[in-house]
């Protein structure tokens, strides 16, 4: 078999040498400023010949005739264009062409082309072999997103998990973050998380990146490891001449009523005779902001103290009869400050026609320096309550119960860097070397990265005091649970409450990738309809991840004894989001935290809160793959081929005994092969109708905290926590089927199906130990799980309208997604049935209204995404929802002149919270508010084109 491969390589090789004896052209498409213009399409009129740009604009024909030929270059919301370049025998000729802004009458309208934006975009998506949606960088700046989180989010079939206001994790199709791929300029990006493999879309501002692919559909050269899908960011190349781009904006926070920065420069420029060329660009945001929190946990059980003990001098509980109810009930406040920085620097060099090099960086770095002020009300242990200290209702809701409350503030050093906060200091960096060449009809394109993320909370310190009291619980109203206490005054006394602890911890966590890749691709024209070609090649993705952290506890009784003697402050809000009756008082001051002298060696150090969460896990990825592209007829192209990925993992983590003894560090191997064969197929039954259908097979490898082998024996909660690195992979086959016809004037109007058959996917056990009789938690492989899902989409300026009218636009999509996921344990050891896979939102929607002409634009934007099962607990009553979100923003910006522009936008203007249920979505587990943010500014942009 080997040798009839290589044989098969060589002839083809050979093939290829021997009919390059007539020319070939290469170049790049621009527009009138210079900048690349992405998947045009450029055919040879007298042959059945041609091609599409890359992602940079360049283009390359193979074996074209010598002599006098003519290219014909077609995009939407440009003007066909025409050029004739002198073929030379043996030689690569370079054109660029310069496309211009379509201007057509239709109905006697004047109709001028759209933001060149959406036309790269929609072009992109139209000539791509594979289910993909683009949103281009000017798309982006249409939209009142700051990062990348918040673009993807308006793409159909796509929902974000927030953090503090801005999108971070993506689920892709009903896919949870883990089960996606994020790469950067095909380089995968590491995850600075340390229990998952989720890549912070917060991180990433969305003006350094210039397109946004969401390959739902991947093909044999991408990672295969894009279960939901894979998003590839692209960051901006250099232009075909000078350009200079600069934003420079202010705004408000309206939950702290504090101020936004922001602030942006691109800077770059080609060398007249066009082989080297470079840009810089920075991007800075600093956003004082902040969050106001309600969390509850609920419960369907009550005990109390008979009064009475067994023959073991333990007391005996006597069970009630209840229906659910709070028995943890806790508000927050955030205080939060966010400073994102991203820099990059990109460089190119063309030696000649036929080979180029590249250089593509960037660094990310964000500080979020956060303060968290926590009053947490817990009910005491069952053999704590007596008879007389509870009060139940005829609708058998426990309405008064004797509790613990906790007043803990969060803070760090007072130095420069914490500022007397707990600092989350996260960053990202990717570098990336790579070429592209030509050796007669061999092209070849190789790339290697390194890539590493990290994320370090130094010195990050708690301090709590503690009282108890009765609390009366309010059944009423589910949604907003509320407690209070019998005895206000008590209650509100600083005096009562006794110091519980001070603590210190830090955590590091980092990600290594080395990634390399070797692409080669050939011509083939097995069917004389010419466009076709092999592709084959191999990567390698080498990672390492660890994570180091500690935890100290300090007893401070002596000279603190209660909460009045620390300096306190109030932060009772009587504008508090989620409802002036949360009224928190007074904590611990975080300057008087951040202020004391904490050696580690005064304190005492607590395994539990650390030993299970430090492991080194070392993962290597080696694959190959081949596949051919090549048109059956002038409007049918097979694209089919085959990847193979090895995976080699080594992880080692702690063997612990009751929570604090380390008896020793467990190592496990594991190694598994993925063979996936996908086959993807378009038919373009118009100049703008194109049919699709894909047959995909991929896979998503488990989080690395799961599979590390460590054993932890908490006596104290009769709890066992167990990794298991005998995990596999979680794999799926997908099939998808799509329609897209795209408007002259740009725009598309599409809609498909799609479904996924899903095996051994990842989750958390709860079962019994046969010996101790403890709650064992492990995570499993469940048995599988089906999605069947339906996506639709419009876009289109509304050009057929009259008057001032014919300026708006209208861009909606809506997914539908339905899912069931089989082989679930519930706590006793019973498959559960009728459940969705966790992540998979039922119904998506995007929206949004703008009116744009020459000088004004505005927007009105709407992202809705339904309810959907975060997380499954032992059983129905203890699952965890993700509850739906509506987020509507405008935004606007007014050209004052052709380059300069000012631009206002408003985020959040229903002040939709981020919130949990558990069970059923009158039982509120979390809600977080974020208030409205206004931004506003400047944007300045100058081309040159040489």
């Amino acid at each position: 078999m080997k040798k009839q491969l290589v044989l098969f390589i060589t002839s083809l090789l050979f093939c290829g040498i021997a009919f390059a004896q007539e020319g070939n052209i290469q170049g790049v498409i621009i527009d009138e400023q210079g900048l690349q213009i992405p998947f045009a399409t450029i055919s040879l009129e007298t042959l059945k010949k041609g091609t599409v740009s890359d992602i940079n604009g360049k283009f390359l024909i193979l074996n074209a005739p010598v002599g006098s030929q003519t290219l014909k270059i077609e995009y939407l919301g440009y003007a066909d264009q025409e050029v004739t370049v002198e073929v030379k025998e043996d030689q690569t000729v370079e054109v660029n062409v310069t496309l211009v802004s379509m201007a057509e009458s239709l109905q006697d309208i004047l109709v001028i082309g759209q933001a060149s934006g959406q036309a790269k975009a929609l072009n992109t998506q139209k000539n791509k072999q594979n289910i993909t949606n683009i949103v281009s960088t000017d798309q982006i700046g249409k939209f009142p997103d700051a990062n990348i989180g918040d673009a993807v989010k308006r793409i159909p079939g796509i929902t974000m998990q927030v953090d503090q206001g801005e999108a971070r994790n993506i689920i892709v199709r009903g896919l949870a973050p883990q089960l996606n791929s994020v790469t950067l300029n095909g380089s995968r990006i590491p995850s600075a998380e340390g229990d998952n493999r989720n890549v912070q879309m917060d991180l990433i501002p969305a003006d350094m990146i210039q397109i946004i692919e969401v390959n739902k559909a991947v093909t044999p050269d991408m990672d295969a490891d894009a279960l939901g899908g894979s998003i590839n960011l692209v960051t901006r190349t250099a232009p075909e001449g000078f350009r200079l781009s600069a934003t420079a904006g202010s705004g408000v926070s309206f939950v702290t009523d504090k101020r936004i920065l922001n602030g942006s420069f691109l800077l770059g420029d080609r060398t007249k005779d066009g082989k080297f060329g470079w840009m810089v660009s920075a991007s800075l945001n600093d956003n004082d902001f902040g969050s106001d929190n309600i969390e509850a946990e609920w419960i369907d059980e009550f005990e109390y103290n008979s009064g009475q003990n067994d023959e073991d001098g333990e007391p005996i509980l006597e069970a009630v009869d209840v229906n659910p109810y709070t028995n943890v009930f806790e508000q927050r406040t955030y205080i939060i400050q966010r400073v994102r920085r991203s820099f990059s620097a990109n460089l190119d060099y063309n030696f000649n026609a036929n080979n180029n090099i590249y250089l593509k960086t960037m660094y990310n770095w964000r500080d979020d320096r956060e303060n968290r002020y926590a009053f947490a009300q817990e009910m005491l242990d069952a053999e704590d309550i007596a008879a007389g200290d509870f009060e139940i209702n005829d609708n058998n809701i426990p309405v008064r119960f004797p509790i613990e409350a906790a007043r803990e503030t969060k803070a760090g050093l007072n130095n420069d860097r914490n500022k007397n906060t707990r600092l989350e200091d996260q960053r990202m960096q990717n570098y990336s070397l790579g070429g592209k060449h030509l050796f007669g009809n061999l092209q070849f394109d190789w790339m290697g990265s390194y890539a590493k993320a990290s994320e370090e909370r130094l010195n990050e310190r708690y301090a709590q005091y503690v009282s108890e009291y009765s609390i009366i619980n309010n059944p009423s109203l589910p949604e907003f649970p509320l407690f209070t206490p019998v005895n206000p005054e008590q209650a509100n006394n600083l005096t009562n409450y006794e110091f519980d602890e001070v603590t210190e911890e830090n955590q590091y966590t980092e990600e290594e990738d080395i990634n390399m890749f070797l692409n080669f691709q050939l011509p083939a024209n097995f069917f004389d309809q010419g466009d076709g070609f092999v592709k084959f090649g191999a990567r390698g993705r080498f990672k390492k991840k660890y994570r180091d952290n500690n935890f100290f506890e300090f007893d401070l009784a002596d000279t603190y004894p209660t909460l009045a003697d620390v300096p306190a402050r109030d932060i009772s809000d009587p504008d508090f989001l989620a409802g002036n009756e949360y009224q928190a008082g007074f904590f611990a001051a975080p300057e008087w935290l951040g202020s004391l002298n904490l050696n580690p060696a005064d304190g005492e150090s607590v395994p539990d809160e650390f030993l299970r969460a430090n492991y080194n896990v070392e993962e290597n990825v080696y694959a190959a793959y081949a596949m051919i592209s090549q048109k059956v007829s002038t409007k049918f192209t097979v694209l089919a081929g085959l990847r193979v990925e090895n995976t080699q993992i080594t992880a080692t983590g702690n063997d612990i005994l009751d929570e604090e003894e380390v008896i020793g560090e467990i190592s496990d191997e594991s190694s598994y092969t993925n063979v996936m064969p996908s086959v993807h197929l378009k038919y373009d039954v118009t100049d703008r109708a194109v049919l699709r259908f894909a047959w995909t097979n991929t896979l998503a490898r488990p989080n690395y905290e799961n599979l590390v082998p460590s054993v932890d024996v908490v006596a104290e909660d009769e709890e066992i926590y167990v990794g298991n690195p005998e995990l596999d992979p979680t794999t799926s086959m997908g099939f998808d089927l799509m329609g897209e016809y795209y408007f002259q004037s740009v725009g598309i109007v599409s809609g498909g199906v799609f479904y996924k058959d899903i095996d051994k996917f990842i989750y958390t056990s709860q079962f019994e130990d046969a010996e101790t009789g403890f709650d064992v938690f492990q995570p499993l492989n469940g048995q599988g799980a089906t999605i069947f899902g339906a996506e639709f989409a419009f876009q289109r300026k509304l050009d057929f309208l009259p008057s001032i009218l014919k300026n708006l636009s209208v861009y909606v999509n809506y997914t539908y997604l339905t899912s069931d996921a089989k082989g679930i344990k519930n706590e006793d050891g019973e498959e559960r049935g009728n459940l969705d896979l966790p992540g998979t939102s039922p119904n998506m929607f995007n929206g949004s209204l703008g009116y744009n002409d020459k000088k004004f634009n505005i927007r009105f934007s709407v992202n809705f995404s339904d309810a959907y099962i975060d997380e499954l607990g032992g059983s129905a009553f203890e699952d965890r929802y993700y509850d739906q979100q509506v987020l509507v923003d405008l935004n606007a910006s007014y050209a004052i002149t052709p380059n300069l522009r000012v631009y206002a936008d408003l985020n959040n203007i229903t002040d939709q919270p981020l919130r949990y249920y558990q069970g059923i979505s009158q039982r509120t587990a979390q809600a977080e508010y974020y208030g409205r943010r206004l931004t506003f500014g400047l944007k300045y942009d100058l081309f040159k084109k040489n």
